[in-house]
């Protein structure tokens, strides 16, 4: 039995874009960086958050009722609106509500995980598969992720994690008898321009990605493209030689922006830095793997 808990936000079966095979992706809450283009902003924090799609309320007024802080009200045109200041999160609101409250974020067991990842043993087996720890980072929640790993890797279950890889190295040591693949972010190559896009530099996570090299791991890059920050053909080049250069590298895998995260900071009160930037086309993506491709011989593809 292990009853070790830890504060997830999805648990996500038959997921194709997260390692080999057909994968149950487990996402962990919270994340040390701050990245402008955040695909998950909901990931950001460690806590649980309510989340408001004011588009699907229909103004029935039984949040209202069960709220006992009073939090929320409509205005004269029917906007649904919330004090986030005084909310805690309690969920009675989402939990009457038909569909415009959600929340975000709950505790689980290791135990609760690897019951829901068991269920599909059998597509695992069959298609290479397994589980891939992701986030938000994992590495907020170190101890939680690794004996989600442990427990899956005890059960023959294959085991990716993804991270951006800003840990301790003493941490980062921990984890590598338990991950199969490490699908390894590279949000900016430049150490400056990814503190100003993400809040830190990258100096400990290259550092940490020779180390992973060196001591024998299998990893894959995985490079956001984001027009008017990262994607510069200098930036490109330099994943196509850190890729070559590193004998544990089995590809380069470009993520294309989407504005998916838009309409989730929306839910939880917020603005989104990149406002209503579109999706990068294919063109610029193809033109982005063949800049890669120039420097590594090393496959190079879309997740």
């Amino acid at each position: 039995m292990n009853e070790k808990k830890g504060t997830i936000f999805n648990i996500q079966r038959f997921s194709i874009n997260d390692g080999p095979g057909i994968r149950t992706t487990v996402f962990l809450k919270g994340c040390m960086l701050d990245c402008a283009w955040c695909h998950n902003p909901e990931s950001k924090s460690r806590k649980p958050q309510l989340m408001l799609y004011g588009s699907r309320c229909v103004g029935c007024g039984a949040c209202v009722e069960v709220c006992k802080l009073s939090l929320h009200s409509f205005d004269s045109d029917g906007t649904h609106l919330i004090d986030r200041d005084r909310c805690v999160a309690c969920g009675a609101c989402a939990e009457v509500c038909v569909g415009a409250l959600e929340m975000c974020g709950g505790e689980k067991t290791v135990d609760e995980i690897l019951t829901e990842v068991k269920k599909d043993l059998s597509f695992y087996k069959n298609s290479g598969g397994g589980i891939t720890v992701s986030g938000g980072e994992p590495f907020m929640q170190a101890e939680f992720a690794l004996e989600i790993l442990k427990a899956a890797k005890e059960s023959g279950i294959h085991t990716c994690i993804e991270t951006c890889g800003y840990t301790k190295r003493d941490t980062l040591e921990k984890f590598i008898p338990y991950v199969d693949i490490f699908l390894w972010d590279v949000k900016e190559t430049d150490s400056e321009l990814h503190k100003k896009f993400t809040g830190v530099n990258n100096e400990i996570i290259l550092d940490n990605l020779n180390f992973l090299n060196e001591n024998g791991a299998t990893i894959v890059l995985r490079c956001p493209l984001i027009e008017g920050y990262n994607y510069r053909e200098e930036h490109l080049r330099a994943i196509g030689r850190l890729a070559e250069e590193l004998d544990g590298v089995l590809r380069v895998e470009v993520e294309p922006y989407h504005p998916l995260g838009q309409s989730k900071s929306e839910a939880m009160g917020g603005e989104y830095p990149l406002g209503d930037m579109p999706f990068l086309d294919g063109e610029k993506v193809n033109e982005a793997i063949a800049i890669i491709s120039s420097e590594t011989s090393k496959a190079v593809k879309k997740a």
